[in-house]
């Protein structure tokens, strides 16, 4: 079987098609894995060609599953120029896209197309707006960027190229396959037209002025997809590719009726010389036999373990392993606390990773439910196929360096798979966002258990920013990633974009990166992160756990979308209680008001005038003493406080409160004193 597939591998990849299926629609050749009108000319239904007339009568081919006209095929490459949607905001346009009704979000994340990132750039265009790329349905932000117009500059046109003025543009992460862009309007704009797209980089001083010229009177722009090619020789050796729909039309066709042992077979002619052979030939020949085939099975292990292990060895190579090494070896991490899992181990404990063991899925990836061999219940992260590999390096250098009970705790890793898989331990309650947002009979999430949540989500910011080994900026706090175990007890998670920190500088210049309607809006036009904007991302999340409702939503009028200005807007008209979730206002309006207030101070546009989160962490602790000296909670709802001790009676913050908090302020102080920078980001 080897010696076969590696005889198709020397094959020219043109004999894969079928014959007589060449075609042409209008002046444009179709070849294979393209093909028309028979499911014999193309590789799969992702590259059928549907060839139709436009209102001129001229035919024109597009990509029948995707429905984007085709300009230009390149197969030596394996990619194809589109007529590429133009997303407008305010404006008026044409009501097509590209010759075909094309909706947005565009989503092609089942197909074996991706836009190209070399040959492509994000693309917004208008006065004080900021243009956005998001990620699925939960308004992750891939990048954006922000363009302004100058009093001088308001006749909407580019100065010097798309440099941030009516032009703004952004590089795409690789192996984008959803096109969802969205337009917002920042201080000055009142409706002015404004576009967001993909475009073509054709890498000239004057393309961007071209393009801005025609955006008024055009619904699309040229854009370059690449797809995987239907027969890479390497895919066909693999067996992965022998499993994957690929295989079938690059093998099967070749060699009909061909022995893949590459033997001709036949009976011989022992029949008529059998009385001639004596009883020792006959048992010769019988043990002959057997040795042959006990030494070609032995030979298939061998080779069939050098495989497994060759490939083990590449993804170990292709996931970072020898970087981990590395920082292991050095004294960089440390790997005492976690764990390197097998392959079979993890497909074992999730059921081979059975769609009815699925959490939830984000932006990193699909997270699994697993029982390890050992009866302990776990979480199960598969990274996406198109993830970036620095991240899956990130979380695990910085999850196996935290040590505090509301952080959630990394069991360990496994390299050994195509994706890399992160094992955390199990918290069975979800997120927080489900039991804010979402109807949840079984758990009333009152006011005392919202406000112990924030106080756990903020000791544990605290400890990163200021107590931890070295200072880590989360950089994707929101209601999604703070899980809550058995107890309700808040669990910061999902670390893959946060950043460890040293000791010379305060920030850095990086990828805007984050999710809608939590991002600091200092960092988002300055690209510069520090810890007051993990310190802003927590606001929002007070802000959802004073009101109920969510950060972003299309349904409430226009000045209201965004719930955090909607929230600063209330707070200074004094109609606060308009706002606030109706399922907790009587319970105790005195510390609702100063939590509201503490949460004013966290979004401030003003990065400098926001609190630390050590601060907000000592101002929600004086507002849970408060409370709990009116006697009139459960004693164990402070029992978990990070910072607090058991209640006795009405009496609180003894001996043991005194110790830690003594604790961490020396360490906060400590780093203060020092300062922290962010690593370069990638």
């Amino acid at each position: 079987m080897a010696l076969h597939l590696l005889f198709i591998s020397l094959l020219p990849l043109a004999a894969l098609a079928s014959p007589n299926c060449n075609s042409t629609c209008g002046n444009i050749t179709i070849s294979p894995p393209f093909g028309m009108n028979e499911p014999r000319c193309y590789h799969n239904e992702w590259f059928e060609i549907n060839c139709s007339q436009d209102s001129a009568g001229i035919p024109k081919p597009y990509l029948k599953k995707i429905r984007l006209e085709v300009t230009k095929f390149d197969y030596s490459s394996c990619k194809v120029w589109v007529n590429n949607p133009i997303y407008s905001w305010h404006c008026k346009i044409p009501a097509t896209h590209g010759g075909a009704n094309v909706s947005l979000p565009l989503d092609m994340s089942a197909s074996p197309f991706a836009y190209s990132r070399e040959d492509n750039v994000f693309l917004g265009a208008g006065c004080d707006t900021q243009a956005l790329l998001l990620q699925g349905s939960h308004d992750g932000v891939f990048g954006g960027c922000v363009s302004i117009c100058s009093s001088v500059n308001h006749n909407h046109s580019a100065i010097g190229g798309c440099l941030g003025q009516y032009c703004c543009t952004a590089s795409l992460p690789r192996g984008l396959s959803e096109y969802n862009p969205r337009i917002e309007h920042v201080a000055g704009n009142h409706g002015d037209c404004s576009y967001a797209l993909i475009v073509e980089d054709k890498g000239q001083n004057d393309w961007g002025s071209r393009i801005l010229s025609s955006l008024s009177h055009s619904s699309s722009v040229p854009a370059v997809l690449e797809y995987y090619s239907a027969c890479n020789v390497s895919d066909i050796l693999s067996s992965e590719a022998l499993n994957s729909p690929l295989a079938p039309q690059c093998a099967s066709p070749l060699f009909p009726g061909a022995n893949p042992c590459g033997s001709t077979g036949g009976r011989g002619n022992s029949g008529s010389k059998s009385q001639s052979l004596s009883v020792i030939g006959v048992v010769f020949s019988s043990l002959v036999s057997v040795v042959f085939l006990v030494g070609v099975w032995i030979q298939y292990k061998i080779f069939r373990k050098s495989r497994i292990n060759k490939r083990k060895e590449k993804y170990f190579k292709q996931n970072g392993g020898l970087l981990l090494q590395r920082s292991s070896l050095n004294g960089d991490v440390s790997f005492d606390k976690t764990k390197l899992f097998g392959s079979k181990d993890l497909e074992k404990a999730t059921d081979r990773f059975n769609v009815n063991r699925v959490l939830g899925k984000g932006g990193q990836g699909t997270v699994y439910k697993g029982m390890l061999a050992d009866g302990q219940i776990v979480a199960v992260k598969k990274l996406r196929l198109q993830g970036n590999v620095e991240e899956f390096i990130n979380e695990v250098v910085i999850l196996s360096q935290i040590n505090h009970r509301n952080v959630v705790r990394l069991l360990g890793f496994c390299l050994e798979t195509q994706v890399p898989l992160l094992v955390y331990e199990f918290i069975p309650n979800g997120n927080l966002y489900e039991h804010l947002h979402e109807q949840n009979e079984e758990i009333s999430m009152t006011w005392d258990a919202r406000l112990r949540i924030a106080g756990e989500v903020a000791g544990a910011l605290f400890y990163l920013h200021s107590a931890a080994s070295r200072p880590i900026y989360h950089r994707d706090i929101k209601s999604t990633n703070i899980l809550l175990d058995d107890k309700l007890r808040a669990k910061v998670a999902d670390f893959g974009t946060s950043r460890m920190v040293s000791m010379e500088k305060t920030h850095i210049t990086t990828q805007v990166q984050g999710t809608f309607g939590y991002l600091d809006p200092e960092y988002f036009h300055t690209s510069q992160f520090t810890d007051k904007s993990d310190v802003y991302s927590f606001g929002v999340v007070l802000v959802e756990l004073l009101t109920g409702q969510v950060p972003i939503s299309c349904g409430r009028p226009q000045e209201a979308q965004s719930l955090a200005s909607y929230f600063i807007m209330c707070m200074d008209e004094g109609r606060l209680y308009d706002i606030v979730d109706p399922r907790i206002t009587e319970e105790a309006k005195e510390d609702i008001t100063a939590v509201a207030h503490l949460a004013r101070r966290c979004l401030s546009l003003n990065g400098r005038t926001r609190p630390s989160m050590r601060e907000v962490t000592a101002e929600l602790e004086g507002i849970q003493r408060l409370r709990s000296r009116s006697c009139n909670m459960d004693p164990q709802i402070y029992e978990e406080i990070e910072l607090g001790a058991a209640l006795e009676g009405c009496q609180i913050w003894g001996a043991d409160y005194a110790s830690s908090a003594s604790t961490l302020n020396t360490a906060a102080s400590h780093s203060s004193s020092q300062g922290f920078l962010v690593s370069e980001d990638r």
